[in-house]
């Protein structure tokens, strides 16, 4: 973070100072949340959490060396030397700070939001940007209100471009954080099921990712996915979709292609300016295709499981050529990908046992392609690990059962589930005369099922929410398979 002076925070979050400091000469170059971290430099930011407050840590902030602290309840002292900054509410200053850090900056933004993919997407795009320049792109899953403005903080002078992931589970959120961003770029990788819960159909969670449309500059360009059926209703001329409740929706959106921007569409159909052809998914792991892009056609090598790869790899092809890369930056960009770890991590042991784990996150369609790269998997058997995908309520039974029969006609032999919700997959699965399906309520169940299963020659696919942490019976299959 480059310095950042007293008095540019109280503009940028209408706040009042306390404490005795020169506005104009005290700044800060870090902002941290974390107090047992707080340094010299730093600007400790009190998050008001659902389960913590952290005004009772800002007095031991400024006593392990802060500058100052962002505070929404004035301190019964402010050290000497010391400052406060007051404001309503601590979290929403963070954010327009961080808008204001970003517009001093200047540099250009790309954004990414969608409801899968776009983890792996903005890793494919920040490998590619990176073959020229330097690049900075959202760690991990820092993808909220308050992950991306510390993303954005983490940002220099030095930086050349920066990728900016946006996750979001209500209407609002993704308004909010394309505001702080302000990106030259916007790209929507799919509208799927995730989140649907909160959002209550697929129409408004096409809604909520349009927001990402609020804060794109004028002139800005976007990339979507072209072969994804609700946001080709974007095109000019496309029928558009409608608000269930009051017809809205079109009228929402029926200005969007005449808002000032540039649209790239990416994917392997017709309708696709930047799109993948010649694909070949083979059975190692990459997949082979080439890009065809309006200025060419060149080949490309993704270093990764799945047909699905070519999604974000002609997106990151669009966003290449906005930036004026060749073909050969792109493709070598692309070449060098590497995802977020526990995203189809591959991992091969002596015996000829593969573990694909893939328990970073998952929703339907994320849990369909996860299965369809474990039924290609080079093995004589291979056992699908899945669990609860959560935030799916009312829908949750219905897209449970919609995996489990999707995983009924593959070629994989055994398919172990894990909890309540994934019963009803298991459920699904045996309806479709699916013969071996395990299912279990817990982890530790499921250990004593896996411990029957572990052969040589043998793929294991682990898939789940987050918050079922499947990674742990992924370890625990290696570390089985090395004790026999």
């Amino acid at each position: 973070m480059e310095k950042v002076y007293v008095k540019e925070i109280l503009e940028a979050v209408s706040g009042q100072l306390l404490g005795d400091v020169d506005a104009e000469n005290t700044f800060v170059v870090n902002v941290q949340t974390d107090s047992r971290k707080a340094a010299a430099g730093d600007l400790f930011v009190a998050i008001v959490g659902e389960r913590l407050d952290a005004h009772r840590f800002v007095q031991g902030a400024m006593e392990a060396g802060a500058e100052g602290c962002l505070v929404s309840t004035a301190p019964e002292r402010v050290p000497d030397g010391k400052f406060c900054v007051l404001v309503p509410d601590t979290a929403k200053a963070m954010g327009d700070l961080a808008a204001y850090y970003r517009r001093k900056l200047g540099l250009p933004v790309v954004a990414i939001t969608g409801s899968v993919g776009k983890t792996t997407t903005k890793d494919m795009v920040a490998s590619v940007l990176s073959s020229r320049f330097r690049t900075l792109k959202t760690a991990g899953n820092l993808n909220n209100h308050l992950g991306l403005p510390m993303t954005v903080f983490r940002l220099t002078a030095e930086d050349e471009v920066a990728v900016l992931e946006m996750g979001m589970n209500h209407l609002g959120e993704i308004d909010y954080l394309v505001r702080i961003a302000q990106p030259d770029v916007a790209v929507i990788t799919n509208v799927g099921d995730a989140h649907i819960g909160n959002l209550g159909s697929r129409e408004n969670i096409l809604r909520a990712k349009c927001e990402i449309f609020h804060g794109l500059r004028k002139g800005g360009t976007a990339v979507l996915n072209g072969d994804d059926a609700l946001l080709t209703t974007l095109k000019p001329g496309a029928d558009r979709v409608k608000d269930p409740g009051t017809g809205e929706f079109t009228q929402m959106y029926a200005g969007i292609d005449a808002g000032g921007f540039t649209f790239h569409w990416a994917g392997e159909s017709e309708g696709c300016d930047y799109r993948a052809v010649n694909i070949e998914d083979t059975l190692s792991d990459e997949v082979r295709c080439s890009a065809q892009t309006p200025f060419g056609t060149f080949a490309v090598e993704i270093p990764s499981l799945g047909r699905h790869m070519i999604y974000p790899a002609m997106t990151a092809a669009a966003v290449g050529q906005y930036f004026g890369l060749s073909d050969e930056e792109i493709a070598d960009g692309i070449a060098n990908f590497k995802a977020t770890r526990m995203r189809m991590d591959v991992e091969k042991l002596e015996d000829g046992v593969i573990l694909y784990n893939d328990t970073y996150n998952a929703n339907p369609q994320s849990m369909k392609a996860a299965l369809g790269i474990l039924a290609n998997a080079p093995a004589a058997r291979k056992v699908a690990v899945v669990g609860d995908m959560l935030e799916l309520e009312p829908f949750a039974e219905r897209l449970h059962r919609e995996v489990g029969e999707y995983a009924a006609e593959l070629a994989i032999d055994t398919l172990v589930t894990v909890g309540t919700r994934a019963g009803w997959l298991a459920e699904a699965a045996l309806e479709r005369d699916m013969e071996d399906v395990r299912p279990c309520q817990d982890k530790e169940e499921a250990k004593k099922v896996l411990a029957e299963l572990i052969a040589p020659d043998t793929a294991f696919l682990f898939k789940a929410s987050r918050g079922m942490a499947l990674e742990e019976l992924c370890a625990f299959v290696r570390e089985f398979d090395a004790g026999k």
